[in-house]
C-alpha cells in the first residue's frame, strides 16, 4: 500500500461504486468529498479492526506507563506528544494524565475515539488560556456585582 488515503468526489463513488471500492487495494482509505456536507471516509472493515487493535494497545500502554513509570518520565513523553502541555500547571498535567488514561481506555473499549479527541481539545484550550496572561487573569477573575434574579427552570411533566 502506498498512500494513506486518496480523495475523490462523492459522485464518483455513487457512479462507480465497485471501481471506487477497488481503489482500497492501494490505499488505506478514501476521502469522499461532498459539496454541501462534511466529507466521508471509506475504508475496509479489516483495516478498521486493525486500527482498533492499535488504539486499544496504545490506551493500555499509556495506562501502564502512568501506573508504573516515574511521573517525570511520563510528563516528558507527554510534552513531546502534546507540546502545549508546557503551559499547564503541574497539577493540571497530573489531572490531564489521569483523565486521558481513563478516557482512552474507555474509548478503546467502545471503539469510539471521539471522547479522546474532545478531551484533548478541552485541555488544549485550557493550555491556551494559561499561555496568555491577560486571558488567564480575565478568566480567573471573580465576577463582580449582582447579575439579577435567576429565572426558575421550566417544570417538567
Amino acid at each position: 500500500m502506498g498512500a494513506v488515503y486518496e480523495e475523490l468526489p462523492f459522485s464518483e463513488f455513487l457512479h462507480h461504486p465497485a471501481a471506487t471500492a477497488d481503489r482500497l487495494e492501494k490505499v488505506r482509505a478514501l476521502r469522499l468529498r461532498r459539496r454541501e456536507a462534511g466529507d466521508l471516509a471509506l475504508t475496509r472493515a479489516d483495516q478498521l479492526e486493525r486500527d482498533a487493535v492499535v488504539v486499544d494497545f496504545t490506551a493500555r500502554l499509556l495506562a501502564g506507563m502512568v501506573r508504573t513509570e516515574p511521573l517525570v518520565a511520563v510528563r516528558r513523553v507527554l510534552g513531546e506528544a502534546l507540546p502545549w502541555v508546557a503551559f499547564l500547571p503541574d497539577e493540571d498535567v497530573d489531572q490531564l494524565l489521569a483523565e486521558l488514561t481513563t478516557v482512552a481506555q474507555g474509548a478503546a473499549s467502545l471503539e469510539n475515539l471521539s471522547p479522546v479527541a474532545v478531551l484533548l481539545t478541552q485541555w488544549r484550550h485550557t493550555a491556551e488560556v494559561h499561555a496568555d496572561p491577560v486571558l488567564l487573569e480575565h478568566v480567573g477573575r471573580e465576577p463582580s456585582g449582582d447579575f439579577g434574579p435567576v429565572p426558575a427552570p421550566d417544570a417538567q411533566p
